[in-house]
């Protein structure tokens, strides 16, 4: 919690004591005419001095005596505290009574009702010290922990970015390699695809959002780098429906489900893959729908796979409570639709 929070906390409650100790003045219960109203004004300005001091000893204390080991050692340092505020408030208030000659000289003996009376008062105050002592901790614990969430989300979100890039660079390497090797005309279109690719990853993607055009951009450069190593290029489609500008997403967001279907869609007897990415009415609509292969379920994770397990999480940590993944598989065909509030 911020220093102003704090202070605004104790200047609401003290204004609320002294406004309520003025309260008989307002509704003209206290004599206007001298010493009447004067002794009254100087009896709260002593008590509200004597709350100050019986307050803040105890809102200063308490925390300490928390930390003390000997909880007994605590108990009776808390009871000696109590004491001596309840003690120094008696003597004031005769002093009070004595200036103003409010009370007959005989009357101004001590007796017991007073102290039980201030040590009454000096245990309510004590109470709302530590209430309110206990409500500012209370804050900024849970600021804390809203804080250790959030680092502990982005180291998450780290994780899960270290665990996509390795496993696309390798797979896309490894197509160059071969159309190198091969002597491919297409070999240095895919290298630049290749250095698109990378820089938006190393770049564009290393925020908390990206326009959607860009994130478009990457899938289009992947799926071409893709093409170029099945043997039914044409079996492929990507669309785009809606007006995508001014959008924004997760980078890297929907890559790993087109990773998923080339995997095992493109190997296949009757591959085929359709990828459609659309807007409509505020929000992101992704789906990608692949041939399966009997012998293979695309939801196992392999060791260079992401899985959809993390994609799920990943989701989860980005877009909680505004994301909807459906997941879909039959006999031969496996589908996924994401929608994503925007």
């Amino acid at each position: 919690m911020k220093k102003k929070h704090v202070l605004l906390i104790h200047l609401f409650y003290w204004f609320y004591i002294i406004n309520q100790a003025l309260f008989p003045i307002y509704i003209g219960k206290v004599d206007k005419s001298f010493p009447g109203n004067h002794q009254y004004l100087f009896e709260v300005c002593l008590a509200t001095l004597m709350n100050v001091i019986t307050f803040y000893t105890i809102y200063f204390t308490f925390p300490v005596l928390m930390n003390f080991r000997n909880r007994i050692a605590a108990v009776f340092s808390g009871l000696v505290i109590i004491a001596i505020l309840t003690s120094f408030r008696t003597p004031l208030e005769f002093i009070s009574w004595k200036f103003f000659n409010s009370m007959p000289q005989e009357e101004l003996v001590f007796e017991w009702a007073y102290f039980w009376n201030n040590l009454r008062l000096v245990i309510i105050t004590g109470i709302y010290a530590v209430l309110i002592w206990f409500m500012i901790r209370s804050f900024e614990t849970q600021k804390l922990r809203d804080e250790l969430v959030k680092q502990q989300q982005a180291g998450e979100l780290a994780l899960l970015r270290s665990q996509i890039n390795p496993h696309f660079l390798f797979n896309t390497l490894n197509n160059i390699y071969s159309l190198v090797y091969k002597k491919s005309d297409e070999a240095p279109a895919a290298v630049m695809k290749l250095s698109s690719i990378m820089r938006y990853m190393l770049y564009d993607a290393t925020g908390d959002r990206v326009p959607l055009d860009k994130e478009i951009e990457y899938l289009r450069s992947f799926i071409e780098l893709q093409k170029l190593r099945i043997r039914h290029p044409e079996s492929v489609s990507f669309t785009i429906e809606g007006n995508t500008e001014g959008r924004t997403i997760a980078p890297m967001m929907l890559i790993s489900f087109v990773e998923n279907a080339f995997k095992h869609g493109s190997k296949t007897h009757q591959p085929f893959i359709v990828i459609r990415l659309s807007v409509k009415n505020g929000r992101i609509i992704y789906e990608v729908v692949n041939h399966l292969r009997k012998t293979s379920l695309a939801r196992n994770e392999s060791e260079s796979g992401i899985g959809l397990g993390l994609i799920k999480k990943r989701l989860a940590i980005l877009y909680p409570d505004k994301h909807h993944l459906q997941i879909t598989e039959d006999a031969d065909t496996f589908s996924i639709k994401l929608e994503i509030m925007n």
